[in-house]
């Protein structure tokens, strides 16, 4: 296996980017890229810390994001399964990257940035859902944000492909793995069928 161990041998592997690559990173949204989060309802979060690194998926009803401002974003922490990576890791270090997807669109959003986290009761009163409101808000400053080439999500027809999702293995199959037996499947996708339609926890 050869390996690339220098940045000079991974410049020269690659060559220079196109401009365009270059041209479209910004520090704050543009009014396209603000139109592209006002429409976006899913985006992946990743976090770093000591453990190392998480990614996950955040979503809503309405956009995911609220801009306050074009250097800063907003992104309510929905009740989830407790575990708070993610929060963990932005209390201890900010640095995060958000990448934003819209279905049918080939075109991903990334923005880089710090983050802190806030239970502000007018911030996280100004989000209802079910009238529930989000424990906590990450509030995003902005460092770039551009748009992502497109190849990715053509090459795996990701929103043309149709349901991939037959024969795949249930979540309560998943924890019954992992967890040695400790957790039954079956009856926790029985159980999980009822939450989910519980809504806005």
């Amino acid at each position: 296996m050869d390996w690339i161990t220098t940045l000079d041998d991974l410049h020269s592997h690659y060559g220079a980017p196109s401009l365009p690559a270059t041209a479209k990173v910004t520090a704050q949204l543009t009014p396209s890229y603000r139109t592209f989060l006002d429409r976006s309802r899913f985006c992946v979060l990743t976090t770093v810390g000591p453990e190392g690194t998480d990614g996950s998926p955040r979503g809503d009803q309405a956009p995911v994001v609220t801009v306050l401002d074009p250097r800063t974003l907003a992104l309510p922490d929905w009740h989830g399964n407790q575990r708070i990576d993610s929060l963990r890791n932005i209390v201890r270090d900010g640095r995060v990257s958000l990448m934003f997807l819209i279905p049918g669109s080939t075109t991903t959003l990334r923005v880089n940035g710090t983050a802190r986290l806030t239970n502000d009761r007018e911030l996280c009163h100004s989000y209802t859902r079910d009238g529930k409101h989000p424990r906590t808000v990450i509030v995003i400053q902005i460092a770039e944000v551009y748009s992502q080439c497109a190849r990715a999500l053509q090459r795996s027809d990701l929103w043309t492909a149709g349901d991939s999702s037959q024969g795949l293995p249930s979540v309560g199959t998943m924890l019954q793995e992992a967890s040695g037996g400790v957790i039954d499947a079956t009856t926790y996708d029985t159980e999980r069928a009822g939450r989910a339609n519980q809504g806005w926890w």
